[in-house]
């Protein structure tokens, strides 16, 4: 099992100086329910596990096949993940992509991954659909096409899926490439997944073919179902169509590479392009993840950088401010895995200081046991992330499948969370002291701009001593042709479906005027509590962008009783989160935490909210912090095209200037302006606190009298008003560096309360929402310009915004360009096919369905609904009034709203690739060099 550690927590420390204060030792983590399940094997060797879920009404099928890149054919990095994309084409009963119809188009979504040890394929659909699912998951099994075409074509998408993850985005060579170069001097893990366009253009038929025949077999894969399904039933249907499937004679290649010790710490220095801070990185090898030393390394890597009482980012980041970021991850494989250690740095730090610092927390692990507060808060923290991992049955199907490929045992993942119950502080200094050394680290530093001409560097490459095996093609490979007439068995059809159990919100109002809104669960022990105020980045006022952004931040960094770092440690030892943030026309502060803890969390959460302080020390820390993120995002084309495109259409509005601010705003604020921006937006006539999960409404309203009953109301702010929307624009942005292009085509829309909100957000779905929408058709699937396209639609308190976007290679963004506009003026010029429309209005119900499957996803809707003044009855009647919308609804919608006429367009990147083509489409078009780009002004250019 991975335990990713996403999630943060929730209590209170006692007030005083840091140094001074003892914190009380939690009490020790309660076990996580193992989950149920059964197993059998087919005669033709598929594992199968089955989880019965009948409280939800969907299914997830996922298939799971012991290949992944450390497999990839000497000569062929990448293959493995290549041949992911493979997988959805045309099978010998399917036809190209007719996966994605059979889930996306009836309210579900299918997706895929490569990992070093694993390629899965899974698919989430309602219940009633499983039959079809199985089907097609064994008929891509048992008889893939592949064919010149297609291949080509995919071929093209990896491509750019490869220079959108690696080229242009920033720290991408470094996390993509470099990172597993380094890492290894002879196992296959050196390759990084994705590959090399040089070996993906050397990839054959031929080699594509004999990959398939030698790894998709069903000895060498798992199935797991988990959901709501008869059990009997789904052995029925798995021994129709998977049982037939031929075993194959012949062995399976295995890797048996073991990577040797590393004795002798190795540094790398290397200089990138559009690398907007330094960053240093240091890995360390660990053992395979079932090693017995996995646990306590588990909870070392906890206490390193889960959350900020971590050590990483309490001392690293927040005391000595030396790094933007600071992160540590345990990234643990069949063979032998990596603990790694980055920092991104502060501006003005170097990586000489982000070394040592990285190199000192270590040693602190080696040099002393951790604290026994420490200790049970890292142990809290993982247990809270366990649960959230299982509130869905595609989390708890994962969790299954992980532990069986990686593991080799289902049950491992719950073993690991036994194990690390039992964990000690000895245990976590013994194994810092065998794995850690500082003669055992592999250290990258990354720097921006050139080399200096006096310096010599050492490549980071795959080392020649890597050692990877050719493929060799099995015996009498059948090259699979599509059936045709009679021959073409058709997928069967759905049975009937299963009714979802929506919310049921249950609404009070304290006294002072603050609406409590509870949604009961029981299911799993956890709870989400989101406070959530009306007034965002809309109120920031001229040349102040950002400020109610950091006003939102800074709420948990400090309160008139206890320090950001006791607000951390406090939340954190309980196994709970706690954050803020602020959007366009609201702020929230949320934490989630187990629903035993719930009562110690509370008054965390009021405090934060009702009392913040606004420390001098911890403006001035917030506003470096957020002005070196700023930095990293203005290096992105496709972040930095969404900020131009969204001045563009709403020029000196209140959604114009960038919701985070700008370097220079940032500078411009004071504490007053901060002060004044938390006084107009949080007040309890103006808030809602939410609360979901595991808890009562009558336990609900006891602890909001408790903690919020005394909070005053304070007057209403100035009343916001939205500009009218300016000219469009053609704009490009010139960066000359840019490994790809960003490309959005953006333009007014409409207010959330619009009656054309409906057919709006149909249509918008219709034109770029998910893989089958027009966009990807047509610059994916169709030509491999990008590695997806897509739209958006925000609809918000006094106004919105229609926005189509991709990534392609700069010599196509024109291309690009004229494919959105020719798609979105299609929208307005003839009427949506009722069956593509019952498709488009499947994928926003499915949606929905999936958000309401967990704590925090019910959360954000009642929030969202709370912030632009929809009734709490909406979340009943949401999936009414998408199926009520019709194809005359969507025209007419389209024709007002999806019009590129209206539209502004915006492309980033290296101009002299695509500003011919684009002039030609766009005469009038704009050139601003990147360095001269002003995000402050609606002319968006520097005085």
């Amino acid at each position: 099992m991975k335990l990713r550690l996403a999630l943060l927590l929730a209590a209170a420390l006692p007030t005083g100086v840091v140094a001074q204060t003892v914190a009380p030792v939690p009490p020790a983590p309660s076990a996580v329910k193992p989950i149920a399940f059964t197993e059998r094997t087919l005669s033709n060797g598929l594992r199968v596990y089955a989880l019965r879920d009948t409280g939800t009404p969907n299914v997830s099928v996922q298939v799971w096949y012991d290949v992944g890149s450390k497999d990839d054919p000497a000569g062929r990095s990448g293959f493995a993940h290549m041949f992911e994309h493979l997988m959805f084409k045309a099978t010998r009963n399917l036809v190209p992509e007719q996966m994605d119809r059979l889930t996306e188009d009836v309210g579900g979504y299918n997706n895929a991954s490569t990992n070093d040890d694993y390629t899965n394929y899974y698919e989430l659909v309602p219940a009633n659909h499983l039959q079809r699912l199985l089907f097609a998951e064994a008929d891509r099994m048992a008889s893939l096409i592949v064919e010149p075409v297609t291949f080509a074509s995919e071929r093209d998408v990896v491509k750019e899926e490869l220079r959108q993850s690696t080229m242009a985005r920033p720290y991408g060579k470094l996390f993509s490439t470099y990172l597993s170069a380094a890492s290894y001097t002879t196992h296959p893990y050196a390759r990084s997944t994705i590959g090399s366009i040089d070996e993906l253009q050397a990839a054959s038929i031929d080699d594509v073919r004999a990959f398939h025949a030698t790894y998709y077999r069903p000895d060498n894969a798992i199935l797991v179902v988990s959901g709501n399904f008869d059990p009997a039933q789904l052995n029925a249907w798995i021994d129709r169509y998977f049982a037939p499937i031929k075993r194959p004679a012949g062995p399976i290649p295995r890797v048996t590479v073991t990577e040797p010790a590393r004795t002798k710490a190795v540094t790398y220095t290397t200089y990138e392009p559009n690398t907007p801070l330094p960053a240093v990185v240091m890995t360390w090898h660990v053992p395979p993840d079932n090693a017995a030393d996995i646990p306590a390394l588990t909870v070392l890597q906890t206490v390193l950088a889960t959350g900020e009482s971590s050590r990483l980012y309490e001392n690293v980041v927040y005391r000595d401010q030396l790094a933007q970021s600071a992160e540590a991850f345990l990234d643990t494989k069949k063979g032998t895995g990596n603990l790694i250690a980055y920092a991104i740095m502060a501006g003005g730090k170097t990586v000489d200081q982000g070394e040592a610092a990285l190199k000192r927390e270590i040693a602190r692990f080696r040099d002393a046991p951790v604290s026994a507060a420490e200790l049970t808060e890292a142990k809290n923290q993982i247990l809270t992330g366990a649960i959230k991992g299982r509130e869905t049955a595609e989390g708890k199907a994962r969790v299954i499948a992980s532990s069986v490929i990686i593991d080799g045992d289902p049950r491992d993942a719950d073993r690991q969370l036994a194990a690390i119950a039992t964990v000690t502080a000895a245990d976590v200094q013994r194994v810092a002291r065998q794995y850690l050394g500082d003669n055992q680290a592999a250290i990258i530093r990354y720097l921006p701009g050139q080399p200096p001409a006096n310096v010599r560097l050492m490549p980071i490459t795959v080392a020649p001593t890597v050692k990877v095996a050719a493929l060799t093609p099995p015996a009498n490979i059948q090259v699979v042709t599509a059936a045709t007439g009679p021959a073409r068995i058709m997928p069967p059809a759905p049975t009937a479906p299963i009714a979802a159990v929506l919310p049921q919100p249950v609404e009070t109002k304290l006294a002072n005027g603050m609406r409590l809104i509870t949604v009961e669960r029981h299911g799993l022990p956890i709870v989400t509590a989101a406070l959530v105020a009306i007034g965002g980045g809309a109120t920031d006022p001229a040349m102040q962008s950002g400020v109610a952004n950091l006003t939102a931040g800074l709420m948990t960094k400090g309160t008139a009783t206890r320090s950001a770092t006791e607000i951390a440690r406090a939340v954190e030892a309980l196994g709970g989160s706690i954050g803020s943030s602020a959007d366009r026309d609201g702020s929230s502060v949320s934490l989630t935490v187990k629903s035993d803890q719930l009562a110690k969390a509370m008054p965390i959460l009021a405090d934060v909210a009702i009392r913040p302080a606004f420390a001098p020390e911890e403006i001035e820390r917030a506003r470096a912090q957020t002005i070196d993120g700023i930095e990293v995002t203005l290096k992105d084309p496709a972040q930095l095209a969404a900020l131009v495109a969204t001045r563009a259409v709403f020029g000196k509005g209140p959604y114009a200037p960038p919701l985070d601010g700008t370097p220079t705003s940032l500078k411009a604020i004071t504490r007053d302006d901060i002060t004044r921006s938390y006084a107009g937006t949080w007040s309890p006539d103006r808030a809602a606190l939410v609360m979901v999960g595991d808890v009562t409404p009558a336990a609900a309203r006891a602890l909001a009298e408790s903690q919020f009953g005394t909070w005053k109301a304070t007057p209403l702010p100035p009343a916001v008003m939205l500009a009218a929307p300016p000219a469009p624009r053609v704009i490009v942005v010139d960066m000359p560096d840019a490994g790809q292009a960003g490309v959005v085509v953006a333009r007014p829309g409409i207010m959330r309360g619009d009656d054309r909100y409906y057919p709006l957000n149909v249509g918008n779905t219709v034109l770029g929402g998910g893989f089958s929408s027009r966009l990807n058709q047509e610059i994916r699937i169709k030509r491999g310009l990008a590695y997806g396209a897509g739209s958006s639609v925000t609809a918000r308190r006094l106004g919105g915004s229609v926005s189509a976007r991709t990534q392609t290679k700069n010599p196509t963004a024109a291309e690009a360009v004229q494919l959105i506009a020719a798609e979105m003026a299609r929208m307005g010029a003839t009427p949506v096919p009722a069956d593509e429309l019952d498709t488009r209005k499947a994928v926003l119900v499915g949606g929905f369905g999936r958000a309401i499957e967990t704590t925090d996803g019910v959360a954000d809707i009642i929030g969202d609904y709370v912030v632009q003044d929809v009734p709490l009855t909406e979340i009943g009647r949401y999936t009414a009034k998408v199926q009520g919308v019709d194809p005359a609804a969507v025209q007419k919608a389209a024709q007002a709203l999806l019009d590129p006429k209206a539209a502004s367009v915006v492309v980033v990147g290296d101009a002299k690739q695509f500003i011919a083509p684009l002039k030609a489409l766009y005469p009038n078009v704009e050139v601003i060099p990147a360095a001269a780009l002003d995000l402050n002004t609606a002319s968006l250019r520097r005085p």
